[in-house]
């Protein structure tokens, strides 16, 4: 366990924190689990500018914030760790200076450094289709499952945003999806036409029986009638992978990186590809690009008369 984290009982009481951590749940509708990792994270510089004598948030400097991130390294931490630190300190003071709680905010003068970012994992489109045609679609089980993979991959959205997708939220008409990203942000997918046939089927051949269903509103439910969870859709995608024989780490998160590369790689352009991810900012959805050079290199060698 992390030190200053075991202090938690200190800060449990913080009023500070409880307005923080209300105001991220209430006003900006993160999710409990994020909320959590904010609170534990402010909790830990709480013990630790207190055991250096600061009696409260107004007694903290510049120099406090630099020790916290010193003490941190000396640990051994990542910088990515230590990145997530410093986002959920600056998220915290920011807060309470906007409030009028604290005279200055003492993370004004505090830089986050910029980390390299990996590639996603992408694998080749064969092997995307090798996944979506594992589950056997004689079953009830397979159909679901078929579902979840073709709409996994025709929209590129988060697990967390397949198994939070309700009935209401599907336009069997229009070809979209209406789904709920992080922060609560609501966003439109467009779903391809098998997509939308499998789901279909799922939904009137194979939900329609499942017990109590009718009183659910999510889509995709287990054969107890209870909504999915994050656990059982990862598992789920490993297990077909393996029965696939596909090589490499494979996740949700692996298809929506291949849903974003192969459009890429098939001339959809940055910004489409970017409100379809649901991504804040475009240099997030950049790092695609990076994937897709390679692609672009093999094309022109095979296809230029001079190449």
């Amino acid at each position: 366990m992390e030190q200053g984290v075991s202090s938690r009982e200190k800060t449990r009481d913080a009023p500070e924190l409880l307005r923080f951590t209300q105001y991220l749940l209430m006003e900006k509708g993160f999710s409990e689990h994020t909320v959590s990792s904010y609170r534990q994270d402010v909790a830990q510089f709480f013990a630790f500018f207190r055991e250096r004598g600061a009696a409260g948030v107004n007694d903290v400097d510049v120099y406090m914030v630099l020790g916290f991130l010193g003490a941190l390294k000396a640990k051994g931490m990542t910088q990515r760790t230590i990145n997530r630190k410093l986002s959920a300190l600056r998220g915290f003071f920011h807060f309470l200076a906007r409030r009028g709680e604290i005279v200055n905010d003492p993370m004004e003068e505090i830089r986050t450094p910029r980390l390299r970012q990996p590639l996603p994992h992408v694998i080749p489109l064969r092997d995307v289709e090798a996944i979506l045609e594992q589950p056997d679609v004689r079953t009830p089980k397979g159909i679901r499952d078929r579902a979840i993979l073709e709409l996994l991959y025709a929209t590129g959205m988060r697990v967390s945003e397949l198994i939070g997708l309700l009935l209401q939220g599907v336009f069997w008409t229009e070809g979209f999806v209406k789904v709920y990203g992080k922060g609560g942000k609501e966003r439109l997918i467009p779903v391809g036409r098998t997509a939308m046939d499998w789901l279909r089927s799922y939904c009137e051949d194979v939900r329609k029986k499942v017990r109590g269903s009718a009183a659910r509103e999510e889509v995709f439910l287990s054969r107890l009638g209870m909504p999915l969870s994050r656990q059982s859709v990862w598992k789920m995608i490993k297990d077909y992978a393996l029965k696939g024989n596909i090589k490499g780490k494979i996740s949700p998160h692996t298809l929506r990186h291949c849903f974003a590369t192969h459009l890429l790689e098939r001339g959809a352009d940055l910004r489409s590809v970017q409100m379809m991810l649901g991504h804040a900012d475009i240099s997030t959805t950049q790092i695609y690009t990076h994937l897709t050079k390679d692609h672009l290199i093999k094309v022109h060698k095979a296809f230029h008369p001079r190449a």
